[in-house]
């Protein structure tokens, strides 16, 4: 019995010795984003075949809490895929024992304070249960400038007045190129549209009537030329 025991104990031990090891190993792990609304930023994915042969991976899924104003795109070299729509695209070749320096993830921080994480999860082509995880995660801080109005090369505009506004709400502006097409929109806390509205050049005032928005916090953003410029927040109270 004793030495049945010795045995079961040896084997026991022994386990981790003959456990498959990861072929490939994330080198850049716990991917920290941090920034303001509307900001972009890109961080190097790094990985590193430990393997003596060529493994392929692909994106299985991405898993976290992206919200619906936020993007991941994944680049490697000049290709940039979206997570979410080019899943099946995303494929990774490593050489044996090679360290992929040239792949990125760029993430929009999107139009809401929040903050969160996400993981992308990748399966070996040949194998489904050898896999590795690229962790992120991200903070998202107020609006990407202060409250003082807002100037850009073809208009100039006021923070909307009163804020908190519980009937009609203003922005005065000064389109100084007429040739763009210039609009504010609002979106609710967590990214819904709620109202657009053309900026017309011979008016100069924009009133939006929020009596009939639920009380809470909203965003406007500018668009000029269908790109986004600026967000900052409004309240709307009863």
């Amino acid at each position: 019995m004793k030495r049945f025991l010795t045995i079961f104990c040896w084997l026991l031990l022994g386990v981790p010795l003959f456990a498959a090891a990861q072929e490939v190993r994330v080198l850049s792990e716990n991917l920290d984003f941090r920034g303001k609304i509307n900001q972009s930023q890109r961080k190097t994915v790094i990985l590193h075949n430990e393997s003596d042969q060529t493994q392929t991976y692909f994106l299985k899924n991405l898993r976290g809490n992206i919200g619906s104003s936020q993007d991941v795109k994944i680049c490697i070299g000049d290709d940039c895929y979206d997570s979410k729509r080019d899943l099946a695209k995303v494929k990774i070749k490593l050489a044996p024992g090679e360290i992929l320096t040239d792949m990125y993830l760029e993430f929009k921080m999107g139009i809401v304070e929040t903050r969160g994480d996400f993981d992308l999860f990748f399966i070996n082509e040949n194998n489904i249960r050898e896999s590795f995880v690229v962790q992120a995660k991200y903070e998202v801080s107020g609006p990407t400038v202060a409250d003082e109005g807002f100037e850009h090369e073809a208009i100039k505009l006021t923070d909307v007045y009163p804020n908190p506004s519980n009937r009609i709400a203003q922005i005065d502006y000064t389109i100084k190129d007429r040739d763009v097409e210039a609009r504010i929109a609002i979106n609710s806390f967590i990214g819904n549209p709620v109202q657009s509205y053309k900026l017309d050049p011979d008016r100069g005032t924009l009133l939006i009537n929020v009596s009939d928005f639920n009380p809470g916090v909203y965003f406007y953003t500018l668009f000029i030329d269908n790109k986004n410029i600026v967000t900052k927040k409004l309240v709307v109270k009863k």
